[in-house]
Parts: C-alpha cells; sequence; structure tokens
C-alpha cells in the first residue's frame, strides 16, 4: 500500500510533464485567412526559385541543364545530428507534392510543418523561409507546379533516438522559430531592404554562413560571420566586411562573383558555393547589386571569431 501510495505523485509529475509535452509541441499552423485573393504568378515565382537554389537540394545529385527543374530529391545533406535525404519538390502527387495545398505549401515554408501537422526537419531551412512574404511563396508554389513531375520515392532520414522523434521538434522551434515576416529597414536604401530580404529570406545565406548553437539553432549574433560545414569538412566563410571576411572586396566585387563565379583576385568560387553562385547568375542583375549592397553594411564579426578567410 505503502508502495502505491508513494508512487501516485511520481505518476502525476510525469502525466503533468507529458501534458506540457504534448502542448508545448503542438503544431501552430496559419489558417487560410493569410493567402492573397489572387493567384500566384509563376514567372515571379521562378525568380525566387533561383533566389532560393531550390535545385541545389531537390534536384537530383549530379543534375545539369534541364534536370535541374526535376525536383525528384535525394541529396544527402550531414549535420551533427545525422544525415537527411532532400525531398521529391516535383508536382508528382505520390511523391511529391503535387497534392498539397497552396496554404500547406506556405505552412511548410513559414512554420515548418507537413500537410498532416507534422514538424518538418530544420535541415529544410523555414527557419529563413519564414522571412519570405506570403505573395511570394504563392508566387513560388505557382512556378513549382509547372515543374515535370517525378516519381522518385523519397528516402528515409538517417537520424538516431531522440532526434528521430519529430514531435519534439516543436520545442526547438520554440526557440528558434519567431514566425516573423521580414521588415524593411527605414533608415535603409530600398536596393538595401531588396538585398536583406534576398538574403535573409529565399537566399537563406544565414544557414551555411552563421554558426550555430550546440542544439542547431543560428547564433544570430554572429549572423554571416562563418561557420564550421556541417558535414565536418573545412569551414564555410565570413561574408561580413570584417578583416576576415569580404571587407577588401567592393559591392561591384562581390555582385561580380555572383554572377561569374571569379573572385576579385581571379580565383573561382569553388565548393557547394559554386552551386549557389550559379544560381544567383540566373537573377536579374539588380538582385545581385542588391545582395551586395546589403553585405557591404551589415555588422562585421571580429577576426577573432572568424578565422577563414572569404575565398
Amino acid at each position: 500500500m505503502r508502495i502505491r501510495t508513494a508512487a501516485i505523485p511520481l505518476i502525476a509529475v510525469a502525466a503533468i510533464a507529458a501534458a506540457a509535452f504534448w502542448f508545448l509541441t503542438a503544431p501552430q499552423p496559419l489558417d487560410a485567412s493569410v493567402l492573397p485573393d489572387k493567384p500566384g504568378d509563376a514567372a515571379k515565382g521562378e525568380r525566387l526559385f533561383w533566389a532560393g537554389g531550390c535545385a541545389s537540394c531537390h534536384a537530383a545529385p549530379g543534375a545539369k541543364d534541364g534536370d535541374l527543374l526535376k525536383l525528384s530529391g535525394g541529396v544527402a545533406i550531414a549535420s551533427p545530428f545525422g544525415t537527411f535525404h532532400a525531398p521529391n519538390l516535383s508536382p508528382d502527387k505520390a511523391h511529391g507534392i503535387g497534392n498539397w495545398s497552396t496554404l500547406d505549401f506556405v505552412n511548410a515554408m513559414k512554420r515548418g510543418l507537413a500537410p498532416d501537422g507534422s514538424h518538418l526537419y530544420p535541415a529544410f531551412p523555414y527557419t529563413s523561409y519564414q522571412r519570405m512574404t506570403v505573395p511570394d511563396l504563392v508566387d513560388l508554389k505557382a512556378y513549382l507546379d509547372t515543374l515535370p513531375a517525378d516519381a522518385t520515392a523519397n528516402k528515409p532520414h538517417e537520424l538516431p533516438f531522440p532526434f528521430s522523434i519529430r514531435r519534439g521538434l516543436g520545442l526547438w522551434k520554440w526557440l528558434y522559430l519567431d514566425g516573423e515576416t521580414f521588415a524593411p529597414d527605414p533608415t535603409k536604401s530600398e536596393a538595401v531592404n531588396h538585398g536583406a530580404y534576398l538574403v535573409e529570406g529565399p537566399g537563406h545565406c544565414n544557414e551555411c554562413h552563421t554558426p550555430r548553437t550546440a542544439l542547431g539553432g543560428l547564433e544570430m549574433n554572429r549572423a554571416l560571420g562563418g561557420a564550421p560545414d556541417p558535414s565536418g569538412k573545412g569551414r564555410i566563410p565570413d561574408i561580413t566586411p570584417g578583416p576576415g571576411g569580404i571587407g577588401d572586396w567592393s559591392a561591384e566585387d562581390i555582385a561580380n562573383a555572383l554572377e561569374t563565379g571569379f573572385t576579385p583576385s581571379f580565383d573561382s568560387i569553388g565548393g557547394t558555393m559554386a552551386e549557389v553562385q550559379r544560381n544567383m547568375a540566373k537573377l536579374p542583375a539588380e538582385d545581385r547589386a542588391a545582395i551586395a549592397e546589403y553585405l557591404k553594411q551589415v555588422p562585421p564579426v571580429a577576426a577573432a571569431e572568424s578565422p577563414a578567410k572569404a575565398k
């Protein structure tokens, strides 16, 4: 009797903890009231597609030219938490997102939620995509719907426990997903604000160039200041104007590098940044110029915090 009586408080505490966990990790989707009244513009969506580098992860590894528009998925993304496999993003109804509504897509991009309400892993960079406006996301979905359907099945992620428990991502989102859309800075020029939107939103530059906490969240006090490569191989460079970054590059140098793939010293951009550059080369010149203007005025990160010189 004493053993049973003593167990009652422990059971009550466990029940309260379980209820709190369930409440705190519950999905928080947007509703249809956020959607614009008009349909998406696929032509505008194509521009966002290249700004976001969607093909770099969601096309088959090694895809080139027209095959970049076949978003069959399959790229492996190594991380300290396990290996993620980019999913099929084509309009295929069985294996892609052909059955997703526009609202489903907006919730994936801004809230990190699948259509069934389950949490998506932040290897899909919704912590940056949340900054995008809903009309832009509607345009992007309209463009994705025009691409070829592909029936390639998705590969499961390779994650150890407890990272394999998706529900726990609800707690992670309390820390690192604020749900805020990009707000222009009224003290900055239109070009700088446009560049900021492209860098912080669709371009998701922080996802690679900003260091992370032990839990995988972005350390925004060191934004764009360089970070260890999540694959464990080398370091992703500082792209701030600090002495460890690109402070000696002019805005024209940055825009030219994004267009041509060559640095001011005539080295070629390599590694995964080479794919980013090829995507950026498809943007209008004013987009690349805006990105350059923005990068020239972001706060520099101290050299001691950013040992890798941009190459």
